[in-house]
């Protein structure tokens, strides 16, 4: 992790909207606030997403699945001295770092540390139990190897490891240093257990989200700075008041947008067609019900600044760019089942059931007919990977505006769901594209 960012990050099983509102809104942090922003992403990538960062030429955001600290966190680079290298060296160093000095080998990795202890240590079985006070000389004992004066039996801990994984052996251990070293072995710092007991948190913005279910894992470690988002209310608690801010638009990226504006700044073309992607890509191209005046508007200005002359956009509408845009996230046939039931899933709690909605977008609805056995059985594996209590798989014609849905061990009570149920089992949701504002209220009115 970088120390001193602030990661922007959206939910888990990111779509084009979250990760595009992640991306332009820590560009809008760095431009506006001078805010080290970091855009990050909880999950893979799913191949709509993948397709519009490749046509823009950005840079997948970094990959942040917790914000739970980690050893490199609290590590600090010390200088080093080699094992042959004489102790005046390492002398040298610990009087400049607190009174530690790390010992590698030439290979990068640690041969241990010189503390204060060990150099009493050191001292105490040269000079033995009655010291001769004529005879001792200090630089004596400071052309010696600094090995000689070296602990190696100093704890050693990955810098990527996190800390309350390791929490209980720092706490048994008498050592007051450890050396933190990289996948390989090689030296990466020392950190001090005092640091390791009161690490920093990880400093957050959630985009696109406001649950913790859906959030990346343990977020209740992390300092939340702000939310930006525009879904119903499930937010975590906070120990202190942040920025929050929840709005009826038809994507966050939309937000994200008149943030932009109303700094009187403008985005540079390739974060705006990214923007875009997203607005287009959560509005079926600003057609679901879910859209606004707002989201139209914010099409035409992130437009007026993606398609200019020289950009990757350049030629483009809006029309034609969203509908590649759905046309690189559509379809069946080419997708395993199992990546099809998760990649755009969403986990509620309601009722007292757990149960997740997941999103699947097509050309035409017959391709779950080609697909759909394995579909079933996939769904029905992810509800017991997940110990969900049920589970629904929305397949969206974004051609046509219509969904099909099938469903994992669904409770009574979905019964009366008002979606006609056709032979094969799935319900027939004629003109529904929504999952936040027409799926998702269906299922909550009849489970609460």
């Amino acid at each position: 992790m970088e120390k001193g960012a602030v990661y922007v990050v959206g939910h888990v099983n990111p779509d084009t909207d979250s990760v595009a509102a992640a991306v332009g809104y820590a560009w809008l942090l760095r431009e506006r606030d001078g805010v080290n922003a970091v855009a990050a992403r909880a999950g893979s990538l799913n191949p709509q997403t993948t397709w519009a960062l490749e046509r823009l030429g950005i840079k997948p955001p970094k990959l942040l699945t917790d914000a739970s600290p980690r050893f490199a966190a609290v590590s600090r680079r010390l200088d080093t001295v080699t094992p042959n290298q004489p102790l005046r060296d390492a002398w040298a160093i610990a009087n400049r770092t607190g009174g530690v000095a790390p010992v590698v080998n030439e290979d990068g990795t640690p041969y241990g540390l010189i503390t204060g202890l060990s150099l009493f240590d050191f001292l105490g079985r040269l000079v033995g139990p009655t010291p001769n006070g004529e005879n001792q000389r200090i630089c004596d004992f400071l052309v010696r190897p600094a090995a000689e004066a070296c602990d190696t039996t100093v704890p050693r801990f990955r810098a990527e490891t996190h800390i309350r994984d390791a929490l209980n052996r720092i706490l048994r251990e008498e050592h007051n240093f450890f050396i933190v070293v990289d996948d390989k072995g090689r030296y990466q710092g020392v950190c001090r257990q005092r640091d390791l007991l009161n690490p920093p948190r990880l400093k957050v913005v959630l985009v696109d989200h406001n649950e913790p279910a859906q959030a990346i894992g343990a977020l209740e470690e992390a300092e939340l700075l702000e939310v930006l988002d525009h879904h119903r209310l499930g937010n975590p608690h906070t120990k202190t008041p942040i920025r929050f801010t929840v709005d009826v638009v038809g994507s966050t990226s939309t937000l994200v947008s008149e943030r932009i504006a109303e700094a009187g700044l403008s985005a540079p073309p390739e974060i705006a067609g990214l923007l875009l992607a997203g607005l287009l890509s959560d509005t079926l191209i600003l057609t679901s019900p879910t859209t606004t005046e707002r989201d139209r508007q914010a099409a035409e200005r992130l437009a007026r600044w993606a398609f200019i002359m020289g950009a990757p956009l350049e030629g483009e509408t809006i029309q034609s760019f969203g509908e590649a845009l759905l046309s690189a996230g559509a379809g069946l046939a080419s997708r395993d089942p199992d990546e099809v039931v998760s990649t755009d899933l969403k986990v509620y709690e309601a009722g007292g059931y757990h149960f997740a909605i997941a999103q699947a977008e097509v050309t035409s609805l017959v391709q779950l007919d080609e697909h759909l056995k394995e579909i079933q059985e996939a769904l029905e594996r992810l509800r017991e990977k997940r110990g969900l209590d049920f589970a629904i798989l929305m397949v969206t014609d974004v051609v046509r505006g219509s969904s099909r849905l099938v469903l994992a061990n669904p409770p009574e009570v979905l019964d009366d769901m008002p979606y006609p149920r056709l032979p094969d089992g799935t319900r027939l949701a004629e003109g529904v594209v929504s999952r936040k504002k027409q799926l998702l209220p269906v299922v909550l009115g009849l489970l609460e």
